[in-house]
């Protein structure tokens, strides 16, 4: 179907234009430098290949983001975020329990928001999991197609 025949069926059923329903929503993964981010470093060091809308931020530990961190990232079009870190084998001793803890806080802050609790993920992530990697980042990508961006969840809620 041509572009403007699309655009013109979609708008004839006030739908949004087919190009628009179709764009990837963005995948934030926040990923240990000791654990995580080597994980996904060894995907790309196999050649294999995960979806282009995911975006990979390399930090110290995912325990130095407030819960309002992930509430703005949504509220910014961030369709879903992995938090992958080393688990229990964090080499910061408490920083998992405690991140454990925080991701907690935020899925009731989500709910009050309308936001669908699945778009958050906190995953224990080794060096070498390349299909665990792939898998999160396939399954989170599945979902938020079939979910739609973050204010979908809060439109579906008040025509309920």
């Amino acid at each position: 179907m041509a572009a403007s025949a699309c655009s013109s069926a979609a708008a004839s059923r006030g739908a949004a234009p087919c190009r628009a329903r179709r764009k990837k929503q963005p995948i934030l993964i926040l990923a240990t430098e000791a654990c995580a981010y080597p994980g996904a470093d060894s995907v790309g060091q196999a050649h294999q290949s995960y979806p282009d809308n995911t975006y990979i931020l390399r930090v110290l530990d995912p325990v130095m983001f407030p819960e309002k961190f992930y509430l703005d990232c949504f509220a910014k079009g961030i369709g879903g975020i992995l938090v992958m870190s080393c688990g229990v084998e964090c080499p910061y001793e408490g920083a998992y329990e405690a991140l454990s803890a925080r991701i907690g806080r935020v899925y009731p802050a989500m709910r009050e928001r309308n936001l669908d609790i699945r778009r958050l993920r906190l995953i224990a992530l080794c060096t070498v999991c390349n299909r665990a990697f792939l898998k999160e980042v396939n399954e989170m990508n599945t979902l938020l197609a079939e979910l739609g961006p973050p204010s979908a969840d809060k439109a579906a809620v008040a025509a309920a």
